[in-house]
């Protein structure tokens, strides 16, 4: 028995397994785009679309770090707390890019960054997710009770931002301002009331509704490392997504002009593509991996945390940070698109299956939202 030849060959092999490792391409050579995304910032003579590049850049790595914790996650918690908790991760970067609009005094971005980021999960995570997961799997089944609820709580929510816009725009002289207040006050305190029970429900009184249909078989062995791991990646990624958002939204207006975008698809498509791309990341990789629950619980759950809490926090925020009352007052063009996605989104979804046309359509109506956002002319500076 002194034939050893694995242990004998095991050292020779770890370099360069290592060194394989290091020169494999991959996205997390994106990172160094991080500090000189900091620096230019803080160097402030440096065009702002450059700053603006290497910052949305530097988001991509940090998205798929969120991508794999979520997957780690998700193997012990289950599809409704892994899409929650992928959910709320990934949408610290659009309430960072938010309130830094906000702090900048730039309500009409701030607006449109929240639809945008409603039309970026509904109609592009979920559509990729669709897409690239009826590519691969001929048919995907998934749970039709849990897409109710999510429906239902979207048309709500839409019904919550529609009736205080008509109401703003209707009554916009001076005398009823203090009403404005009141309203987007009331509005806010009962979505977010509503969003705790949506947790109360999903969480503990329901947890049922949103079972997840083709459980992968759990790794018990790798059970607890895996999950710690996965978390303590969740919170440095998203903190690192975070702070990328923040650099982002300083050269946002610049970059806009410069590049002859308004403040409106900035806010609706580029902020919010950028914002969302750990939202859009773990969909696409639960939808290929025949994980269609999950790939719903992370778009709708997103969705659902942005309307129900995103937004009324910024309204119950905005006092605190020296700036007029945030009013929930959206244009109709806005309100119209995302009456769309909401509509389109609840028809394809409440059937229980996910093919790749199902994805194509929801990828067409964001590409003709974009052609007409992109179309509106910028006003000159």
């Amino acid at each position: 028995m002194t034939d050893k030849p694995y242990p004998d060959a095991a050292p020779a092999a770890v370099p360069h397994l290592v060194r394989s490792s290091l020169l494999k391409p991959s996205l997390l050579w994106l990172l160094v785009l991080a500090p000189a995304a900091a620096m230019l910032d803080r160097a402030g003579t440096v065009p702002a679309g450059i700053v603006f590049f290497c910052a949305a850049l530097a988001i991509v790595p940090f998205a798929r770090l969120i991508v794999q914790g979520t997957e780690q996650v998700a193997a012990h918690t289950g599809a409704t707390v892994g899409g929650l908790l992928n959910a709320t991760f990934g949408n610290l970067p659009e309430l960072i890019i938010a309130m830094a609009a906000l702090q900048a005094g730039l309500l009409e971005m701030v607006r449109a960054s929240i639809v945008g980021a409603l039309l970026a999960n509904l109609l592009v995570a979920l559509g990729l997710s669709f897409l690239l997961g009826g590519l691969r799997h001929h048919g995907q089944r998934y749970n039709p009770d849990a897409v109710r609820i999510y429906a239902s709580t979207m048309v709500l929510a839409w019904i919550s931002l529609a009736l205080p816009s008509a109401f703003h725009r209707s009554l916009e002289a001076e005398p009823h301002l203090g009403v404005h207040a009141t309203l987007d006050l009331v509005v806010a305190i009962v979505l977010l009331g509503l969003y705790g029970l949506f947790l109360l429900y999903s969480l503990r009184t329901h947890p049922e509704t949103f079972a997840e249909l083709n459980v992968p078989a759990p790794e018990a062995a790798e059970e607890h490392p895996r999950l710690g791991r996965g978390i303590a990646t969740l919170l440095v990624a998203s903190l690192g997504a975070a702070w990328m958002s923040e650099i982002l939204v300083g050269a946002a207006e610049q970059a806009g002009h410069a590049l002859g975008m308004s403040q409106v698809f900035m806010g609706v498509i580029v902020l919010a593509l950028v914002g969302g791309a750990a939202e859009t990341g773990s969909a696409i990789a639960m939808g290929r991996a025949n994980r269609p629950d999950l790939s719903i619980g992370i778009a709708l759950g997103s969705c659902v945390q942005i309307a129900l809490f995103v937004a009324p926090i910024l309204v119950l925020v905005a006092p605190g940070m020296g700036q007029p009352q945030f009013r929930l007052m959206f244009s109709q063009a806005e309100m119209w698109m995302l009456f769309g996605a909401v509509l389109l989104g609840a028809t394809v979804t409440t059937t229980g299956q996910a093919n790749w046309f199902k994805g194509a359509q929801l990828l067409a109506l964001y590409l003709i939202i974009a052609a007409i956002l992109y179309l509106i002319p910028a006003p000159t500076p």
